[in-house]
């Protein structure tokens, strides 16, 4: 099932205007991006402990273009593809584990405790 979703999910990203051409700007390899995400799904969901990486590291290599609005882009897409894709209750965890994730990525790229607003802007 994720050999499917992670593909047509990355497909609609790639496609949408505001987040789009970030990822196309970031990834080079789209095979071997969609493979390195099967991986890190599977072990997130299934514990297969397939992804060696640090998804921490690999955002903040783009951290000047990204803001906190793509994540809810990501995770509106994501929610529509896995809606779609996915039985209703493997979508719901799906969602659940995404947010999980956004929200960790997030604290990663834009909180600073020496930084009053929390990251927040204005």
């Amino acid at each position: 099932m994720l050999e499917r979703l992670i593909p047509r999910f990355y497909e609609r990203v790639r496609a949408d205007a505001e987040i789009g051409p970030l990822f196309d700007a970031a990834v080079h390899d789209w095979p071997g991006h969609l493979d390195k995400l099967v991986a890190f799904w599977s072990s997130v969901m299934l514990t297969s402990g397939r992804y060696k990486g640090n998804p921490v590291a690999e955002h903040l290599k783009h951290k000047a273009q990204i803001t906190p609005a793509m994540f809810d882009r990501w995770l509106a897409i994501w929610a529509a593809t896995t809606d779609e894709l996915t039985p209703p209750a493997i979508a719901t965890a799906l969602q659940a584990k995404a947010g999980r994730i956004a929200e960790s990525l997030q604290l990663a790229l834009f909180f600073r405790l020496d930084d009053p607003s929390g990251g927040k802007a204005g």
